[in-house]
């Protein structure tokens, strides 16, 4: 049982957490915190949190577990509050999809404290946000990867892998390195081009009409250009390096179909789909 959980940011991911671990009776009081009083206000009437603080240092006062759960370009000022404000015992985990930033942020913030942060990242969500976007079910049967220090206490590890059980996630480990490459790969930079497609053919001539006529697969490409502007803006900044590299390769993959096209070379573009279809066909259930 967690005697008090403080979560900073109660949107989609701080917000489901805190309703999987109500329901499964793992916690005692849920301290939400964030900037927006109103907010706040609607997850205790949803539920979600008992209570509210607008300060980061009195909301995480007396907790267990304080969960950073807003977006990374805010990270360094929730850390600087929580440096001064937490006990020896607290544990300090965070939801970070780039890790290396934050780990680097923590690392200056706490200082000595810093065995008592256990970086984390839950691999799921949705394109919804805010405080009435979290449900329950969230982390069920969806992997938590955790990126502990050298220097991560390894009781405050077990602590935060526990929580993520309790949720129904499954934990993986990787070094933080790892984590951002991989994941740039897997989730930011499908993000990127969902967001660029939209964006392109919003600037097309005949813009309505495109989009009077899309259809099931374009809106379920597209789906996660409805994700919150702020996160993956500080995600791009965060993991710039992983990212860039990898946008330079896939322009050279679709260099590869344009050549095709104007080539008019079937068997090419025969070779180019059929593997794509085997490597999606395999991944069916397994992502």
């Amino acid at each position: 049982m967690i005697d008090r959980l403080a979560i900073i940011g109660v949107g989609l991911i701080g917000g489901s957490l805190a309703l999987a671990l109500k329901q499964a009776g793992a916690v005692g009081h849920v301290v939400g915190c964030g900037r927006n009083q109103q907010s706040l206000e609607k997850g205790i009437e949803l539920g979600i949190i008992d209570s509210y603080q607008i300060s980061v240092s009195d909301a995480v006062k007396a907790a267990d577990i304080v969960v950073v759960a807003v977006p990374l370009g805010a990270m360094r000022r929730v850390f600087e509050q929580i440096a001064g404000a937490i006990t020896d015992q607290a544990v300090i985990t965070d939801v970070g999809s780039a890790k290396a930033s934050v780990v680097e942020v923590a690392m200056e913030c706490l200082g000595d404290r810093v065995g008592q942060f256990v970086p984390g990242h839950p691999v799921a969500g949705t394109e919804k946000s805010g405080v009435e976007a979290g449900f329950a079910s969230l982390y069920q049967n969806k992997r938590v990867i955790l990126t502990p220090l050298d220097s991560t206490d390894q009781g405050a590890i077990e602590t935060i892998d526990k929580m993520w059980r309790q949720c129904g996630a499954s934990i993986e480990y990787l070094s933080v390195q790892h984590h951002d490459k991989v994941l740039a790969a897997t989730s930011h930079l499908p993000h990127m081009l969902a967001y660029a497609l939209v964006n392109f053919l919003s600037g097309l001539n005949e813009h309505d009409e495109i989009f009077k006529y899309a259809s099931g697969g374009f809106r379920d490409f597209t789906r996660i250009a409805s994700s919150d502007p702020v996160m993956w803006r500080d995600v791009c900044i965060s993991n710039g390096d992983a990212l860039l590299a990898l946008i330079e390769q896939y322009k050279n993959e679709l260099d590869q179909v344009s050549a095709a096209i104007q080539n008019q070379d079937a068997g090419r573009l025969l070779e180019l789909f059929g593997n794509a279809k085997s490597e999606r066909d395999s991944l069916v259930g397994n992502c």
